[in-house]
């Protein structure tokens, strides 16, 4: 800026967004118009709205606009996190992109508008900074109004005089002109030296406490007061006051005053509104845009970002922060700072009532010289460098919303003039801030019922329980916390285990199990609502602090050691606000959920609340999950021991099986097969379909396959055997179900033959597969088992020759069917006719190949397919 002087200075930052662009303009407009610079607004709000969008549209990160007024025009930089270095310099090498472009304008625009320009970078930063000068014009026009008749013209004396005093720093007299003394009847001695207050007849408006010493303090004022005369009576006047300073930076205050009833000579002309046929009404501007700008953020952190901005600017302070008051007027709640460290106090709360650690100046304006002298006054302020600081109260009818505050690094900067301004500006953003919280309430709350509704949704679809901890955590993570941790309790006398863990950086998880694994356990305490857990803050500080011993080499044994996975990165990630809340499900304590945020981070009491509900449900789900996977453990023992336990080794035969339970969840059902030695050289072999599906025809199936290894090892020949089973059938009542059954003895033979006989009762018939390729029937059809009372069955030989296949098979692969087509019999021979040459297990897998791709639809019926194949002679 070379040698101009800065007289004054104001900045925001925009997120990347849209919607930024146009604040961003608003920004710029507001701020030259109030600076008094019209002539340059236009200029400077084109090149603004270009480089903004550059860096919040195209380049896609948050910008900075700071404007800088001096004695020669105006400098705005815009800064954003994209220090790309590449500029469209011209020059033959590289000329600027064409109009039409998305990019590049907003440098060409700089080198048409602007008095200079230029581009800075550093490592993490690139800032676009252009000077617009002021045109430097004898006169100028700042308001005008029409001209009118002189009849309607304002009454004024044959001359109009302007008393003109001036008031020093301790609000005495210290000039006063010719025209004073004409006024009031006063020579310049006899008050020079004296309170401007003896003189002067102040108004006493209720509910106000501005009186004639705090207008004195004010940069500027205008008003209507009396002075007293020197004949005793009190003159009306007309006031307008300007602080200023002299040469050596004493201040003091120059007071114009007419007799109120020319108030036209030294009356500001209000502030038009457009379309407002009383725009010429004083107060008919909106005093909320004269301070906030328009337009106005349309989000409540926009809009308090905006207004602690704003506040620091008009100040000239460090810092601003503003704070919300609870329902009850109990707790403030930090919601929005800038020169503070915002991501680390976000949402803290202090109480508001008077004592240590309080914030006891909230409800009234108050002003702190020197925080030094009074430790933990504003308990916000603690350990960040600031000493004075001045805070007011939002109030809307006459109720506590809120608190604002803007402090300096230097002591005694502020006093009551700025406690005064600042609190001017608190009463016109009050109103429109707690409109603005109770619409993002009522969108929480919402919100709330809506992320609750999905997550019931989510949880009740389910009855894993690791994938139920797994959506436990991931609906809380990061809507709700940065962090996750549950633990679960599987008895009561058990202790809390760490089942689940997520982080919203996944490169920080198994850092963070391993300091949570290091740290006991919260106690399963079952009163509702979260309670803070310190636990793993104190371990994360003690492990940053380990860590940092052993880089300065002050560490160097292994207890001083902070673990394996544990880095200063993941310290800090679980240095925060920590919060436990119980699993309560059927009057137990089955768990906690352990939600954490990042170093000095806090819950807001919305979050903690949502929170709150959100473990009720887990909770009842997770112990929904834990009961079906118990109750599935204990179904899938008994229904294993319904299976054979393995299929034995029977010398020179290959025996295949495959086995498929219809139903989700179920290993048996109403087909069952059997492969078991009965004596010394002979092998029973059964498969069978009981009617139905499910455990109550498994159940049949358990008692028909060991009845039949009971009756087979007894000696009992293949029709005796199928003849008591049908009995044992019967016997059950009303729980018997039919039952289709194919059963076999096989003995291998020396010459690698097998003999088998088979009796099939309404079972599909066993089919033979011969070396020529040529395939039938193994057996006969006979009666079912379950139905008559008196069975007459008897038994077939069948000789095996080697290279033959005996397939047998449940009715779920004949039945197979795809519309009205159906596979069968005859399909399953021609399935088989292509086996030839194949083992046993070939042939079993492609007979279920072509069974799943007869049709598009899974098979809905129970499946078993035996496979015995008499191997060929090797060739010696």
């Amino acid at each position: 800026m070379g040698s101009a002087v800065i007289t004054a200075r104001a900045t925001a930052t925009f997120e990347p967004v849209g919607r930024s662009v146009a604040a961003a303009r608003a920004f710029v407009r507001d701020t030259l118009q109030g600076w008094g610079f019209p002539d340059i607004i236009d200029d400077a709000v084109v090149l603004t709205s270009e480089l903004v969008t550059n860096a919040v549209v195209h380049a896609g990160t948050s910008a900075e606009v700071l404007c800088v007024r001096t004695d020669s025009g105006v400098r705005i930089e815009v800064s954003d996190r994209y220090p790309e270095r590449e500029l469209p310099l011209q020059s033959p090498a590289r000329q600027f992109g064409g109009i039409d472009r998305e990019g590049g304008r907003g440098l060409m625009l700089c080198t048409a508008l602007a008095a200079r320009w230029g581009v800075e970078y550093d490592s993490t930063h690139k800032k676009v900074w252009f000077r617009l000068d002021l045109d430097d014009r004898p006169a100028g026009t700042r308001s005008a109004g029409p001209a009118l008749p002189a009849a309607a013209l304002p009454l004024a004396d044959a001359r109009v005089r302007v008393a003109v005093i001036q008031i020093d720093g301790t609000g005495h007299i210290s000039a006063w002109n010719d025209d004073a003394e004409h006024l009031f009847g006063y020579a310049a001695e006899q008050v020079t030296g004296k309170p401007l207050a003896d003189l002067a007849a102040w108004p006493h408006t209720p509910g106000t406490s501005t009186g004639i010493a705090e207008a004195l303090r004010l940069s500027r004022w205008e008003g209507s007061y009396g002075i007293r005369g020197a004949d005793g009576r009190v003159i009306p006047v007309y006031a307008s006051h300007l602080r200023v300073r002299d040469t050596v930076g004493a201040p003091s205050t120059v007071c114009l005053l007419v007799r109120d009833a020319e108030r036209a000579v030294l009356q500001s002309p209000p502030r038009a509104t457009g379309g407002d046929a009383g725009g010429d009404r004083p107060g008919s501007a909106d005093p909320f845009e004269v301070f906030i700008g328009s337009p106005a953020p349309d989000d409540l952190d926009g809009l308090l970002q905006r207004t602690v901005e704003r506040a620091r600017d008009m100040l000239d302070g460090d810092s601003a922060y503003l704070l919300l008051a609870t329902d009850d007027e109990t707790e403030l709640e930090v919601r929005a700072s800038t020169g503070l460290p915002s991501a680390r106090q976000r949402f803290a709360r202090v109480p508001v009532e008077a004592g240590t650690g309080r914030y006891g100046s909230a409800r009234m304006p108050s002003v702190h010289d020197d925080l030094n002298a009074v430790p933990g006054a504003v308990p916000l302020l603690t350990d960040t460098g600031m000493r004075s600081v001045v805070t007011v109260p939002l109030k809307v009818e006459g109720r506590l919303t809120g608190s604002l505050g803007v402090a300096a690094e230097a002591p005694h900067r502020y006093g009551n003039e700025e406690a005064l301004r600042l609190q001017f500006a608190a009463d016109r953003i009050a109103l429109a801030v707690e409109s603005a919280r109770l619409g993002e309430l009522e969108r929480l709350r919402r919100g709330s019922l809506s992320f609750l509704v999905e997550a019931s949704d989510l949880l009740a679809g389910t009855l894993d329980r690791d994938q139920t901890l797994a959506l436990m955590a991931q609906m809380t993570v990061p809507t709700l916390a940065t962090w996750c941790a549950v633990y679960t309790i599987a008895d009561q006398s058990s202790e809390p285990e760490l089942s689940y863990v997520l982080h919203e950086d996944e490169d920080l998880i198994d850092g963070l199990k391993a300091l949570l694994i290091k740290v006991a356990p919260p106690d399963p305490v079952p009163t509702p609502g979260a309670r803070p857990w310190p636990a793993p803050a104190r371990a994360a500080h003690d492990a940053a602090l380990r860590t940092s011993l052993r880089t300065v080499g002050l560490a160097g044994d292994a207890e001083h050691s902070p673990g394996p996975g544990i880095s200063l990165t993941t310290a800090a990630a679980v240095g925060g606000e920590t919060v436990v809340l119980p699993l309560v499900a059927r009057n137990r304590v089955i768990g906690m959920l352990t939600l954490g945020k990042p170093t000095d981070d806090h819950f807001r009491q919305e979050i903690l609340e949502l929170a709150e509900d959100l473990s009720r449900r887990a909770a009842l789900a997770l112990d929904n999950a834990r009961l079906y996977s118990e109750r599935t453990a204990i179904s899938q023992s008994l229904q294993r021991s319904l299976l054979p336990p393995g299929l034995p080794d029977v010398p020179g035969v290959e025996v295949d099986v495959i086995y498929r339970a219809a139903g989700e969840g179920n290993e048996v059902g109403g087909d069952f097969y059997d492969v078991f030695p009965i004596r010394d050289g002979a092998y029973g072999f059964a498969i069978g379909d009981v009617c139905g599906t499910g455990p109550e025809a498994a159940a049949v199936t358990g008692l028909a396959r060991h009845a039949l290894r009971l009756l087979a090892r007894e000696g009992f020949g293949g029709p005796a055997v199928l003849e008591r089973l049908n009995a044992a059938i019967l016997d059950e009542g009303a729980r018997s179900r039919f039952l289709t059954l194919l059963y076999g003895e096989l003995r291998p033979q020396e010459d690698g033959s097998a003999q088998l006989k088979v009796v099939c009762a309404g079972h599909p018939l066993p089919l033979r597969l011969r070396q020529d390729g040529t395939v039938e029937p193994a057996a006969d059809p006979q009666p079912l088992l379950g139905v008559m009372e008196d069975l007459e069955l008897y038994e077939q030989t069948v000789t095996l020759e080697p290279g033959d296949v005996l397939l047998c098979v449940t009715d779920g692969v004949t039945e197979r069917r795809e519309g009205s087509r159906m596979l069968g019999d005859d399909g399953l021979a021609d399935v088989l006719t292509t086996c030839t040459g194949l083992t046993a297990g070939a042939v079993s897998a492609r007979v279920l190949r072509a069974v799943e791709r007869f049709a598009a639809e899974p098979p809905s019926d129970d499946m078993a397919i035996l496979a015995m194949r008499m191997p060929e002679p090797r060739d010696e």
